[in-house]
């Protein structure tokens, strides 16, 4: 047996095996440089030598950082576009609110120092506004005015309009204890319609409810000052009457009543001197006050006016709402050119007074001298007394000025 056949040496590996390794030894090694090259010269023109850099690979190519890994890629400058970072926005908080449900917003919203101090000026407002109107109505309350509406209607006979004027005025007045001028209400018309009789009735109400008599001032002009040449007198007087009640009142802190009758008989003197207390140049403590002026002046134009107006004057109605209404800028125009002092005043026309309402001053007076009422009686007294016949209507003459004295006769 021949030794070389028994010992074969080992054959080197065959072409099939060695040419795929080199190839991809070279194709490596190759990509290497060329990586290394793009990388550290990156200005070099694509047209320059043996080291000018292959498609993919030149100068366009974005320069990145040789720490980080690099990956090969085919595609040209051409492809490749420079990518810029996006800024992140923000989103907003978006809210969505189903239909089905009870639509809340979030907590931070609803939150709100603002909406709080808000809501705490609103209540605290709201506090003050009570406070005050509940000030207000115990001022008017202390006066009992309800009371006195009730007094006048019950005891005063065919004057409702006049009785409802006179409380409306009190109540506003009275509405507040701090006022910038005093309350002058002229009470004016014929006689016997009731303008005493209103005005008595207003001082006892007044004394009752102040509690206290030196606070309500009765002035009769032909009682207290009954010589005309004794003006400057009585003026002095009035003005220190006056002034004593109405410093008391401010000490006490309530609204005094000064009543003056008969005020066509009072001097001009006098005039001047209640017209002087009127004015809002006086002390703080004279703007809080009532005078009530009764006066027989314009009872003339009151007279004519009714019979005149007789179907529309005691009309219910906004018939007689304007009549009334008309009645009083006349009368305010006619006492305006006789004294300065009925400028600032309220005044609040009597109206004459029809039959019937003559028949019950008759039975109201019978009453309170302790005869029975009977209608009949006190229709057969009222025949005796004069009348206006106007419109089928009847207005006495005199009101129910005889009415007491023909009671007397019984």
């Amino acid at each position: 047996m021949d030794p070389e056949a028994a010992n074969p040496t080992p054959r080197a590996p065959g072409p099939y095996v060695i040419a795929p390794v080199r190839a991809v030894l070279r194709l490596r090694r190759r990509v290497f440089v060329l990586r290394k090259r793009s990388l550290l010269q990156p200005g070099v023109g694509s047209d320059g030598g043996p080291g000018a850099p292959r498609p993919g690979c030149g100068s366009g190519a974005p320069r990145a950082d040789l720490a980080q890994p690099k990956f090969f890629t085919f595609d040209g400058p051409a492809e490749l576009a420079p990518r810029t970072p996006r800024k992140r926005r923000r989103r907003s908080r978006v809210v969505l609110y189903p239909d089905a449900s009870r639509r809340c917003r979030p907590r931070a919203e609803r939150q709100s120092r603002a909406q709080r101090c808000l809501l705490l000026l609103v209540a605290i407002v709201g506090f003050q506004v009570l406070n005050a109107i509940e000030n207000l109505d115990d001022n008017a309350q202390r006066y009992d005015l309800d009371g006195l509406e009730k007094a006048l209607q019950r005891a005063v006979f065919g004057q409702p309009a006049a009785v409802s004027r006179i409380v409306a005025l009190l109540r506003d007045y009275l509405a507040t204890h701090v006022h910038s001028r005093p309350l002058l209400l002229a009470l004016h018309g014929p006689s016997g319609v009731g303008k005493s009789h209103v005005g008595r009735l207003l001082a006892r109400h007044f004394r009752a409810v102040l509690e206290d008599g030196a606070l309500v001032l009765q002035y009769h002009a032909q009682h207290h000052c009954p010589e005309p040449h004794a003006a400057q007198g009585c003026r002095e007087e009035l003005a220190r009457r006056v002034a004593t009640v109405v410093a008391q009142a401010e000490a006490e802190e309530k609204t005094p009543l000064v009543v003056l009758d008969e005020a066509e008989r009072l001097p001009p003197a006098l005039l001047d001197e209640l017209h002087g207390l009127l004015q809002p140049q006086r002390a703080h403590r004279f703007h809080n006050a009532i005078y009530v002026v009764l006066s027989g002046a314009g009872g003339a134009e009151v007279t004519r006016f009714v019979l005149q107006n007789a179907s529309r004057a005691l009309a219910p109605g906004p018939d007689g709402t304007a009549a009334e209404e008309e009645l009083r800028v006349r009368l305010h125009a006619l006492l305006v050119r006789e004294h300065p002092l009925w400028r600032s005043a309220a005044v609040v026309p009597f109206l004459l007074l029809d039959k019937r309402d003559v028949v019950s001053c008759f039975r109201d007076e019978m009453a309170g001298e302790g005869f029975f009422p009977e209608q009949a009686r006190a229709e057969r007294l009222a025949a005796q007394l004069s009348y206006y016949q106007v419109a089928g209507r009847e207005f006495a003459v005199t009101g129910c000025k005889q009415v007491v004295a023909t009671v007397n006769l019984l």
